[in-house]
């Protein structure tokens, strides 16, 4: 009986590619930037799954050239980069990875946020380019976060676990959601709100929606015009949900005190991007999910989504169930 083939767009540990080679013939691209369009293409023509990273583009002309493809399993919980319709359309199932990622994510989220707040990647710049000759009162002042208020737009998973972080430091939790959550309100001593009252009373604001027609561009130069003068804007969701072009005049302007970003429109970020010009920003190369751990969880999920859908079964965390239910018929 002939093997499943499944493409891996890159490497991941060892005996996770081990797993999946016990049951299927498996291909890799072994090296550290993303696949090329024409390699992805050439691999699709013969796959019965996809594992993919959210730097690969899986769209309808590439599922139209891949007529054995049964699964796409992704690296990632966001599943922009796949043309989820599309894949429905065909009974391709697509796969994902929450909720192993959303303390790490979290974690990652409420650091930018001291990082931002207290100048922090700016201050280790002024030490290591030997600028620090004494102590001065006024030396790198930044904001407290102590008591301050948080706005989260997004209360998903990770949206929870940074308010969580925020209650250990006493501040005032405001949300907007696209439905209220009632519960976590209770447990999180958060209010709900609609986004301009958000913006117009947060001391820091944090975007943690996921991509969707109704997100992109979500917070443009209207939005920032809201927010305080002293306010700090972070965002760990993704770039398209915001007007960089509006982002970098705030910034410029001093609309706003701060940012601190994960990720950006385009990734990685060009080298000539006007945000590498101001020095009241904090940019990290979307790193929220980064640990040692919850990488590898990650990719054990998107192993074992794979396989599932390859011996026939429903796969833990499958994005569209339409695609089951008309296999199933």
């Amino acid at each position: 009986m002939t093997r499943p083939y499944v493409y891996l767009t890159r490497r991941v540990d060892d005996d996770i590619v081990a797993r999946l080679a016990e049951h299927c013939d498996i291909g890799v691209w072994e090296r550290d930037e993303p696949v090329p369009r024409a390699v992805l293409e050439a691999e699709a023509e013969r796959a019965d799954g996809l594992y993919v990273m959210v730097t690969d583009c899986i769209d309808a002309d590439l599922m139209d050239r891949a007529p054995r493809l049964k699964v796409v399993s992704t690296m990632s919980v966001g599943y922009d980069h796949i043309d989820v319709a599309a894949a429905t359309a065909r009974g391709i199932l697509v796969t994902n990875t929450p909720g192993v990622l959303t303390e790490t994510t979290a974690d990652l989220a409420f650091a930018l946020l001291l990082a931002t707040a207290r100048r922090l990647t700016e201050a280790e710049r002024f030490l290591r380019e030997g600028k620090w000759r004494a102590w001065s009162p006024n030396l790198l002042v930044g904001r407290d976060v102590y008591g301050a208020t948080l706005g989260i737009i997004g209360l998903g998973r990770i949206g929870e676990a940074v308010a969580r972080r925020a209650k250990g430091f006493a501040m005032r939790i405001l949300y907007h959601n696209r439905r209220r959550r009632p519960e976590a309100e209770a447990a999180l001593g958060a209010r709900y709100v609609d986004l301009d009252t958000l913006l117009r009373e947060s001391d820091f604001v944090v975007l943690l929606t996921p991509l969707t027609p109704e997100t992109e561009n979500l917070i443009g130069w209207r939005e920032f015009s809201l927010m305080k003068e002293t306010a700090c804007f972070i965002n760990v969701s993704r770039g398209q949900t915001v007007d960089e072009d509006a982002l970098v005049r705030a910034l410029r302007e001093r609309k706003i005190w701060a940012a601190g970003l994960d990720v950006y429109r385009e990734e990685p970020l060009p080298p000539d991007h006007p945000l590498l010009e101001l020095d009241n920003v904090v940019l990290l190369p979307h790193i929220g999910s980064a640990s040692v751990a919850t990488r590898r969880n990650m990719a054990l999920l998107a192993a074992e989504g794979c396989l599932a859908a390859l011996r026939g079964e429903r796969p833990a965390h499958l994005v569209n169930p339409e695609a089951w239910a008309h296999r199933r018929r």
